[in-house]
């Protein structure tokens, strides 16, 4: 009886479980579950250390991204470079740490017809900025602009940026208008947190906003965009396409990615 779940906390709102069980039974995969489990960062290495066999795969979100590093016995050269994986692996040799995050974004934009971006902003400085600046460079930038307050959040980003091969600059969220004329906009910060933004950015109608928030949907960052011409992508693309990566890895058979698109559809929050 092959398992897989979702560890972070808080995770009881994730939608993963919806998507990765309907690729189970769409696959035929009887007998394979996927659950939810919530787990702070201190508690990652005795639970994955009391799995049995059975487990085949976990997926994380915040906060374990980083730890998840430290409990893996093997790491993705990916993973290692962005100092974040948000997916384990049951393989022979032990648990192998994988970030499919990048790859989620990569496809995510594909979905609105962007294959390549020569300017990137990224708003915000976290952890899935950690992501973004992959995405960007997958995309063919050649440096990133980061709009955040923290200079010291900003500085923790530029050895990933230097190991990926990307110019990285700082510019304060006071300067945010003029993110706008990027090619990309990919918004990291938190839900509400860029609201208070919108009415400074000047929006080009070329420019592609992916905001990694999903609900409440729109954002009033993702309004302000798509009223300007721009097209947009929500952080369910990303959460679907991230997932068809784990659901692969897991498995290790092709993901029935429109049975999954659907059940998402389905159950994505209101509004």
């Amino acid at each position: 009886m092959p398992r897989a779940a979702v560890l972070g906390k808080p995770v009881a709102h994730s939608l993963s479980p919806v998507i990765h069980t309907s690729g189970y039974a769409a696959a035929g995969l009887a007998g394979w579950s996927y659950t939810v489990i919530e787990c702070a960062e201190a508690e990652l290495a005795d639970l994955v250390a009391g799995l049995d066999a059975d487990w085949a795969g976990l997926s994380l979100t915040m906060p374990l991204k980083a730890v998840a590093l430290a409990v893996a016995d093997e790491v993705a050269p990916l993973a290692a470079t962005l100092g974040a994986a948000n997916t384990l692996v049951r393989r022979p040799g032990g648990w192998f740490a994988e970030n499919t995050d990048v790859s989620g974004m990569v496809a995510a934009l594909a979905t609105v017809g962007m294959t390549a971006a020569g300017t990137v902003a990224v708003l915000g400085a976290g952890g899935t900025a950690r992501a973004a600046l992959a995405a960007a460079g997958r995309l063919g930038a050649q440096a990133v602009t980061v709009y955040a307050r923290r200079a010291e959040a900003v500085a923790e980003l530029r050895p990933v940026a230097a190991a990926l091969g990307l110019g990285l600059s700082h510019a304060d969220l006071g300067a945010i208008g003029r993110a706008g004329g990027a090619d990309l906009v990919l918004s990291t910060v938190p839900k509400g947190a860029a609201d208070p933004l919108v009415a400074a950015i000047d929006w080009q109608p070329s420019t592609v906003l992916f905001d990694v928030v999903y609900d409440p949907w729109p954002t009033a960052l993702a309004a302000g965009a798509a009223a300007a011409g721009c097209r947009v992508v929500s952080g369910l693309e990303l959460l679907l396409a991230q997932a068809v990566g784990q659901f692969e890895l897991f498995t290790g058979v092709p993901a029935p990615t429109a049975a999954m698109r659907a059940a998402l559809g389905a159950a994505r929050p209101a509004g």
